[in-house]
């Protein structure tokens, strides 16, 4: 009897040996289950952060796309915290987030080329906008010059086309037409001068206008005053001719009469047509 009691003791010893033997086999092995489990959770936690961090990179001068970027980033943000709830033990959840994660980053991968995309398109752009300034700058620049070589050449011709005198004289007449030096046998002074050629020069016919002053320096008139103008100026004139120009040279004389005879002294004329000034030229009377 006591032998087989002997035998049951040493029986259960050994189920017992056995059993704590399992029992430390499992605890072993479910630590280390967590401990992976754990791991997994923390590697997965760290890609979601890094994710995050990629996500808020991530910028573009696109409005729409801009927006888009911000509802991932909230995603990406929820997400994150749905991981660092989950229990490290809940298998099922965290591969599931995996999935999640997983395709979180194909989205954004799409966008990394959409944004490439834009910022190639843009710096291309801006490549063809400063090209389209330069050229417009340098368009306008040739306009420029092109419009002030033709300001300047219409300057030159109309510069070129002003009929302009030679050969200014005047002399004293008498009443028979005769030349003469004395004051008290003039009847007239006769003024003359040449228009020179001038192909440029608009044909038809011109006016040419004196004024005479005596020796006293005053302008003298017929007893009317007579009004011109030459180069913008408004003046008076003692006497005009006109005559028919075409570019070839012509000669012009123009007769003052007083009405009131002369005296003794110098006088001058200054002739012009409405251009411009042709010449002076003095007489001394004696």
């Amino acid at each position: 009897m006591e032998k087989n009691f002997k035998v049951l003791i040493g029986a259960l010893a050994g189920v017992i040996v056995v059993l704590v033997g399992v029992l430390i086999y499992v605890w072993v092995d479910r630590n280390s289950m967590i401990n992976d489990l754990t791991v997994d959770k923390e590697t997965l936690t760290a890609e979601m952060v890094q994710l995050q961090e990629d996500y808020s990179n991530l910028s573009s001068t696109n409005d729409t796309l801009n927006n888009e970027l911000m509802l991932e980033r909230e995603k990406v943000a929820q997400l994150l915290e749905r991981v660092k709830k989950t229990e490290a033990n809940n298998r099922a959840k965290l591969r599931k987030y995996e999935k999640e994660l997983g395709t979180l980053r194909s989205i954004m991968r799409g966008y990394i080329k959409q944004i490439d995309s834009l910022n190639t398109l843009n710096t291309t752009l801006r490549k063809e906008a400063a090209v389209a300034k330069k050229e417009a700058r340098e368009s306008r620049n040739r306009y420029e010059n092109l419009k002030s070589t033709t300001e300047d050449l219409g300057k030159q011709v109309e510069l070129g086309s002003v009929v302009k005198g030679r050969g200014v004289s005047m002399i004293a007449v008498t009443e028979t037409g005769k030349e003469t030096e004395r004051s008290s046998r003039t009847a007239k002074l006769k003024a003359c001068l040449n228009l020179v050629e001038n192909a440029l020069a608009k044909k038809g016919p011109r006016t040419v206008y004196i004024r005479v002053k005596g020796p006293d320096g005053i302008l003298m008139t017929s007893g009317q005053q007579q009004l011109f103008t030459s180069a913008g100026e408004q003046m008076i004139y003692s006497a005009s001719r006109q005559v028919d120009y075409q570019g070839a040279e012509v000669e012009v004389c123009v007769f003052f009469d007083s009405g009131s005879g002369y005296t003794k002294g110098v006088y001058t004329v200054d002739a012009y047509t409405t251009e411009g000034k042709l010449g002076s030229a003095d007489l001394l009377l004696k």
